[in-house]
């Protein structure tokens, strides 16, 4: 029997919005730094407002997208997930084929995005499509999924430096990696609020991988993304004022590894690390931002 997940009566476009997650803006806004990262630090600081623009405006659509496709793909799991089960499709508040109705108008915005960029560019954000459709999929499958959204963020960099240049450099690759690590770090956090609904279920995920090893891997994660930064910044030439930054975030992370090992963590914890992962993430962004025009 699939237990009770009524939500309040909401207007249709209300629970749209839902859909989308466009009411919660922390996790549109954690895609979006790090296409802002490609962006500013491919253009060395100056990138073409429309671009930024573009770019600002092609994650809303690509993440919001993706929100609706892995509620279609987990349709009969969210029901069974705590956190999960309030969502418009799992409650039935929305109909499966209001979900793909919406799903492929989000495709159709991302596409007309899309085309402003150069060929390149436009090719790396066709060759991300089969890894958003997917994702959901990994955690049935595959041991890590957080490594798959990862590689999906990762295209974000990819992207957005190639808009900016046309190409990709060294440190593209470097700060590629950084998102790669970052995006584990963070996304292994949140899977650790679920791991017992997860457990119960049958469904896949790194905090349930590491086991009581998950503080710590955490903790090696933002290490790796810490030095992925730290590289990406010397082959740069960053101005000196991006290591104060730097290190900001890296005492950040530090406390957060600290926080998750301790014997009693508040299940609130989790959610918080989450969002102060995207001020990070734009502290970084302002370093990044000086640190190529001073």
């Amino acid at each position: 029997m699939v237990p009770s997940s009524s939500s309040p009566s909401q207007p249709t476009w209300l629970q749209i919005v839902r859909l989308l997650r466009w009411n919660k803006p922390t996790g549109r806004l954690i895609l979006m730094v790090p296409a802002l990262w490609g962006v500013f630090a491919g253009a060395r600081g100056t990138p073409d407002w429309l671009l930024v623009g573009v770019i600002v405006l092609g994650t809303l659509a690509t993440s919001g997208t993706g929100c609706v496709i892995n509620d279609l793909w987990d349709r009969d799991i969210d029901p069974y997930v705590e956190r999960t089960k309030t969502r418009p499709i799992a409650s039935k508040a929305l109909s499966v084929t209001t979900g793909m109705i919406v799903a492929l108008v989000g495709m159709l915005c991302a596409a007309i995005l899309a085309t402003y960029l150069n060929t390149f560019s436009f090719a790396l954000c066709v060759a991300a499509v089969p890894v958003i459709v997917l994702y959901p999929l990994a955690k049935r499958v595959f041991p890590l999924p957080q490594l798959v959204l990862a590689i999906a963020w990762g295209f974000a960099i990819l992207i957005s430096w190639s808009a900016a240049t046309g190409t990709v450099e060294t440190p593209t690759w470097y700060l590629w990696g950084s998102t790669i690590c970052w995006t584990l770090g963070f996304d292994t956090v949140y899977a650790m609020s679920d791991r017992e609904d997860d457990l119960r279920i049958g469904v896949r995920s790194s905090a349930i991988f590491f086991g009581k090893y998950t503080p710590q891997a955490v903790g090696v994660f933002f290490a790796g993304t810490a030095m992925g930064m730290a590289f990406f910044a010397v082959s740069m030439g960053l101005h000196w004022i991006f290591w104060p930054l730097w290190g900001v975030a890296v005492i950040l992370w530090a406390t957060q590894s600290w926080q998750l090992a301790q014997p009693e963590i508040p299940q609130d914890r989790y959610g918080k690390i989450f969002t102060q992962n995207v001020q990070i993430g734009f502290i970084l962004l302002v370093g990044i931002v000086l640190g190529n025009l001073l």
